[in-house]
């Protein structure tokens, strides 16, 4: 008996420690997604808690001013060249779900482009009596005519496919249709696609993503398709697509155990051959036969070692063969990263982070050897490539920073020519002033980031100060002008700030993994101390700052303000990621384990003291949390915010709640509820922090 209580005491123990983990969390019954007591809890604390937040005096001007803005016709229409068409798809007042619609170069060029409408979106939910979201088009190279149209109910990420042509604008019928599924979908040539979905019992991967693909003949049943590749199910996902370009069609396979590592094989002399390169490394492309390759890790081959975030080139056909000597067309610095690579007719183009600031670089294949030329920007911000194809060299590159509105340029023989468009000055920037600066995380680290001033700036320790950041998947936080930051925050008199912690790209692939798995805390010790360096210069604090995050970045505000509530006085946590116990079985949570970990092995000991949801402690103090996820986020499960916002609730910790019925993972499923989510936002940070 004594034995038995013992055994008792230490199961109790365990179970204590564990924070509710696993069966033993009472709040397991709000993972039911559309669960009849899950939806009522949602309905009646998200409606009172909106409620309350829509009181705060500046939500009704804030909410105002960005429906102006998600709405207005003044934003830039960003081009995708399909041959000789220019496609764009638009959301605004008049067109809520959006259209997509074309034009040709000579009329995208002009102030005032006359469109074609080739979908309303609007009108197809109402014909069809659906709660379409558009997900995207995927056109037949190199005639364009037809395309594989993604859709969503409600904005997930699970889509229906549906095959269009774009002659007569309508749905084919007896086309090409997938139905509803995590599926991938791509042309192989006119009457067959590649097709990864879920074909039943085995089909998918434990997170959720197609591991078989097959070869989807016109004409035929699906059930019918050829199976050419699988992966296995512990696999994030595999599948096959095709790779166009003007000197043939490329046909490709992969599969990806994890985030960042996989295998690519190459239809080769009739039987798919695995590429030889590291699994971490990325396939850029093929350029006039040439395979580009950039590294995540060294590679020693041949004799030579080449570094990480390198990009490589080598003859494709002599790769195949043995060859191992490669061309290296971009080295890293120790603040210098890989960015992009895209490809025109004659040049592949490469941009890259400097110390956070873009640059962009064209490289021309002569003589079997690269040239390199620098095309110089508009300014030290941020630079993307767009509106490529591989039929001409002109194409368009969208510069912005902070105070510079995002401005589309026309680049032609590798020179910046005319502004052909950009959003309007919705602030005006008199006075304002953005620096950057450094913070020293807990192990010496120094930690960059920007800060953004309003006119009449003083470090008092008195500003209402919006701290940003992610840190996660080498996704990189650079400076764009921001409609929404500017007129809901800077102009109103706050601080924007924004931090570039480990776990993100700016630095390349060593910054990335320097906040993974065992070392996924070294994310939060220096948000944590970018925090403490706004509170020493005297930018703002404890009482004046808040932070801001959303997925990764919901996960990265939630376990820091959870470590460090004495700092903060807001948090918004949105979309997030809290469970850490449970995330790898929710929806697609299986997938990010090489990022943090599996919580069913060993891992749990490192992730145990770093997950928001088994931390919280009931004497403590927190911030009241604004916690925002959406019913139909079919990517990170909206079980994580509603366990968080119950078990705080239950423990006396005052916080507020919105739950969107539709919109995915993005929160909103068009520019209105877009401007109702972030007016929620700004009400809450103005309130909390002014």
């Amino acid at each position: 008996m004594r034995f038995a209580n013992a055994l008792l005491l230490i199961v109790l123990l365990l179970a204590a420690s564990a924070g509710f983990a696993g069966e033993d969390d009472p709040y397991l019954w709000l993972e039911e997604v559309d669960g009849e007591k899950a939806l009522e809890w949602v309905k009646e604390r998200s409606g009172n808690d909106t409620a309350t937040l829509e009181t705060v005096p500046e939500f009704a001007g804030i909410h105002e001013k960005l429906l102006d803005i998600f709405n207005s016709s003044d934003r830039i229409p960003y081009p995708s060249v399909y041959g000789e068409w220019f496609y764009n798809f638009w959301q605004d007042a008049d067109h809520v779900r959006g259209i997509w619609r074309r034009t040709s170069f000579d009329q995208y060029m002009s102030e005032t482009p006359v469109w074609e409408t080739v979908i309303d979106v609007d009108a197809l939910a109402t014909a069809e009596d659906e709660n379409w979201v558009w997900k995207g088009a995927s056109g037949l190279y190199p005639e364009y005519d037809r395309f594989l149209i993604s859709l969503s109910r409600g904005g997930g990420d699970a889509t229906v496919t549906r095959e269009f042509d774009a002659v007569d604008r309508k749905f084919v019928e007896d086309g090409f249709f997938v139905p509803e599924a995590k599926a991938s979908v791509s042309w192989k040539d006119r009457d067959t696609v590649w097709i990864g979905t879920d074909f039943g019992e085995g089909s998918l991967t434990d997170s959720g993503y197609p591991r078989q693909a097959k070869e989807w003949q016109r004409g035929t049943d699906l059930s019918t398709a050829t199976l050419v590749y699988e992966g296995e199910v512990t696999d994030v996902s595999a599948g096959v697509y095709s790779m166009h370009t003007r000197d043939g069609r490329y046909d490709l396979a992969y599969k990806t155990p994890e985030f960042f590592r996989g295998t690519m094989s190459l239809l080769f002399d009739g039987k798919y051959t695995k590429l030889e390169i590291p699994e971490d490394a990325k396939v850029q492309g093929i350029f006039k036969d040439q395979l580009l390759v950039s590294l995540r890790t060294d590679w020693e081959i041949g004799g030579k070692t080449y570094l990480q975030d390198s990009l490589l080139s080598i003859d494709l056909i002599a790769f195949m063969n043995g060859a191992r000597d490669f061309e290296v067309l971009f080295e890293p610095e120790d603040r210098v990263a890989l960015s992009g690579v895209a490809s025109t007719l004659s040049h592949v183009l490469v941009t890259t982070m400097d110390n956070v600031r873009g640059k962009l670089y064209q490289y021309t294949l002569e003589d079997g050897g690269w040239t390199k030329e620098e095309i110089i920007l508009p300014g030290l911000g941020t630079v993307s490539v767009l509106g490529t194809d591989d039929e001409s060299d002109v194409f368009f590159i969208n510069y912005t920073d902070f105070l510079t509105p995002s401005s589309l340029y026309l680049v032609d023989n590798g020179e910046v020519g005319q502004k052909v468009k950009s959003t309007p000055e919705y602030f005006d920037a008199e006075g304002m002033n953005v620096d950057q600066f450094e913070a020293v995380s807990k192990d010496g680290t120094k930690i960059p980031y920007f800060i953004f001033t309003p006119n009449g700036y003083k470090a008092d320790g008195n500003n209402p100060t919006m701290l940003y950041g992610y840190g996660g998947f080498e996704v990189s936080m650079r400076p764009k002008y921001s409609a929404t930051v500017g007129t809901s925050w800077v102009a109103r008199g706050g601080v924007y700030v924004l931090a570039n912690i480990r776990g993100g790209g700016e630095f390349g692939p060593k910054w990335h993994k320097a906040a993974m798995q065992e070392n996924h805390q070294t994310n939060f010790d220096d948000f944590i101390a970018v925090a403490e360096d706004l509170i020493e210069r005297k930018v703002t604090s404890p009482k004046h700052l808040g932070i801001v995050g959303g997925s990764q970045g919901g996960l990265l505000v939630g376990g820091t303000f959870v470590q460090r509530p004495e700092l903060f006085n807001a948090v918004v946590c949105q979309v997030p990621l809290l469970d850490m116990k449970r995330y790898n079985k929710l929806l697609a949570g299986a997938s990010w384990m090489a990022e943090y970990g599996n919580p069913d092995t060993d891992d749990w000991d490192y992730i145990q003291k770093w997950s928001p949801y088994q931390n919280l402690d009931k004497n403590k103090d927190y911030p009241e949390v604004f916690f925002t996820t959406s019913t139909r986020d079919d990517r990170v499960h909206p079980g994580h915010a509603r366990k968080m916002v119950k078990k705080m609730t239950d423990m006396g910790k005052p916080v507020y709640y919105y739950e969107n019925t539709e919109g995915g993972h993005g929160g909103a499923a068009n520019m209105n509820q877009r401007a109702y989510m972030w007016g929620l936002t700004y009400a809450y940070l103005w309130k909390m922090l002014r």
